[in-house]
């Protein structure tokens, strides 16, 4: 039986957060993927930055791997706004007072 090799350049033609789970053999919650499609590739892609690059093409994807099912498994757990991946949750609005910065006055 013979087993067909990933390769870099194939991981770099994927599009869809589906085929990035297909490519490596990972099993995912369709429903689940859907709902947090965006915030566990933002994530993904945070986990594939800090791979190193120096390593062969079949280290590398295995870490790629490793990140993926990482970011997935996250979000099994934790909300996007828990992790605040995004601009729109780590900026504090300018125009907003808190309640807990209001003094009362005696």
């Amino acid at each position: 039986m013979r087993t067909l090799t990933k390769t870099l350049s194939q991981f770099n033609r994927l599009k869809d957060a589906e085929e990035y789970f297909d490519f490596f053999g990972l099993s995912y919650d369709p429903q689940m993927l859907n709902i947090n499609r965006l915030h566990i590739l933002r994530k993904f892609s945070e986990l594939v930055q800090a791979v190193d690059k120096g390593q062969s093409d079949e280290q590398i994807l295995t870490d790629y791997r490793r990140s993926l099912q990482t970011a997935y498994d996250l979000f099994l757990t934790s909300s996007s706004v828990e992790q605040k991946l995004f601009k729109v949750f780590k900026d504090t609005p300018k125009n907003v007072v808190m309640l807990s910065d209001i003094e009362v006055e005696s």
